[in-house]
């Protein structure tokens, strides 16, 4: 007796006609035709069911507070630097919990269930801190959501911001933080590199920095990471988020730090729809695409996987909480069309997020939690090319989330009464 079988479904992995039985909040069966009862049974029709996507950099703090106080009128980052300065003052713990949940409710409609959060400690009220904590209370029956304690105005530049952080790790944000780049000087950038992989080494914490967040190819803080990480046995607990510079600076220089990067098991993070709309600004043209060198990373070995960054927030005005989008646009932007290509693509967004997040049990194997989703599409390419619906999402074995299939009648005389998007037009090309 399982709690739940899905009936006929395909996998990321191109295995198709399988049904996945559930029970106990594990995948108890992956095989053709159960021949068992469940409580519950959802017929997939030969649709694609994947773990769950993995969202690894966020800012919850900021996010749903477009126009507070005013907006981002150049859509630049320093400005919208500078206006979360603005707001930052005025933040309330309680007004910070309802944005932060009205936004896990989105993601929870996506298919979304794992987050990692930055929290800005740079006010020493640390409301932020206190807020996300509760949030992460609250949504934990339904959303893991991990925390990284992000000194935004800086490590040292900020007046508090060695305190502060040290302040909110003893609250309970699980993560250390920085940004070398915006330190005072190179130098600044450097020591804060080295004292925040001090402090994750004596905690026992991992580490998540955004690092070279720029178009200048003299920020090379992703080197000193690097080597910091390797000194301080971090591999593999190591993340770089965003290290748009690499898109700026020489293939010789490039040659040898993605070695280095490689020997201190790096975790990469690029955000593709906030790195295009924000870097290159300096530019006329040509113009710079703005996204770190995904295809030679992965390439390299390296663990690439994506994050959404921002949703309606002073940064980013755009957004859906959707990591297909977020996919969907890594495609464009790092050129990936290939087949292959597009499910390296896929795998950012889930099983390379996962790694990075350091997720135990996740995955599509009997044994792991019986966390997935069901999308309106046959296959990982037909997913990342329509941002398929999310049809149903499962949490613990249990449906939590569940959306009509995008169907549309038509009205043509002589032509068909209706179309699903997904399937009814695709050409039968081989691995699509």
């Amino acid at each position: 007796m399982f709690d739940l079988i899905i009936r006929n479904a395909n996998l990321p992995d191109g295995r198709q006609g399988l049904d996945i039985g559930l029970a106990g909040g594990r995948i108890a069966a992956i095989e053709k035709s159960i021949a068992a009862t469940a409580g519950e049974e959802i017929d997939a029709s030969g649709r694609l069911v994947s773990p769950p996507f993995c969202d690894p950099h966020f800012h919850m703090d900021a996010t749903l507070s477009l126009g507070m106080p005013r907006m981002n009128v150049s859509g630049t980052l320093l400005e919208g630097i500078g206006l979360w300065g603005e707001l930052r003052p005025l933040l309330t713990k309680e007004a910070l919990v309802e944005r932060a949940l009205r936004y896990c409710d989105l993601a929870v409609s996506q298919g979304l269930l794992y987050i990692r959060s930055h929290v800005d400690t740079s006010d020493p009220r640390l409301v932020t801190a206190e807020a996300l904590l509760e949030v992460k209370e609250k949504v934990a029956p339904y959303i893991n959501l991990q925390l990284v304690a992000f000194p935004q105005d800086g490590y040292y530049r900020a007046p508090d911001g060695i305190a502060s952080l040290e302040r909110a790790l003893d609250m309970g944000v699980d993560i250390v933080g920085g940004i070398p780049h915006f330190e005072r000087t190179m130098e600044d950038g450097a020591r804060s590199v080295e004292a925040l992989c001090r402090v994750a080494a004596d905690r026992g914490l991992p580490v998540d920095m955004h690092c070279d967040e720029t178009d200048d190819p003299m920020s090379r803080h992703i080197e000193t990471l690097a080597a910091q990480t390797v000194r301080f046995g971090l591999q593999g607990r190591v993340a770089g988020s965003h290290l748009t510079s690499m898109h700026s600076m020489d293939n010789y220089y490039v040659s040898k730090l993605i070695p280095l990067m490689a020997e201190a098991e790096i975790n990469v993070i690029p955000n593709p729809l906030i790195n295009i709309m924000l870097q290159g600004r300096h530019d006329t043209y040509p113009k710079r695409r703005g996204m770190t060198r995904v295809r030679e990373l992965m390439a390299a070995g390296l663990n690439v996987s994506f994050g959404h960054d921002c949703v309606m927030d002073p940064w980013y005005s755009m957004g859906s909480g959707d990591m297909l989008e977020v996919a969907h646009m890594a495609i464009h932007v790092a050129q990936m069309a290939g087949i292959e290509d597009k499910h390296k693509i896929f795998d950012a967004i889930t099983v390379n997020s996962a790694k990075t997040m350091g997720l135990e049990g996740y995955g599509l194997e009997v044994g792991c939690k019986a966390d997935l989703i069901v999308l309106q599409a046959a296959d990982v390419i037909e997913a990342l090319r329509l941002k398929a619906n999310r049809l149903f999402v499962i949490k613990s074995g249990k449906v939590i989330s569940r959306t009509a299939p995008r169907i549309s009648e038509l009205f043509l005389g002589g032509r068909p009464a209706s179309i699903d998007i997904g399937s009814d037009y695709v050409p039968s090309a081989p691995g699509r």
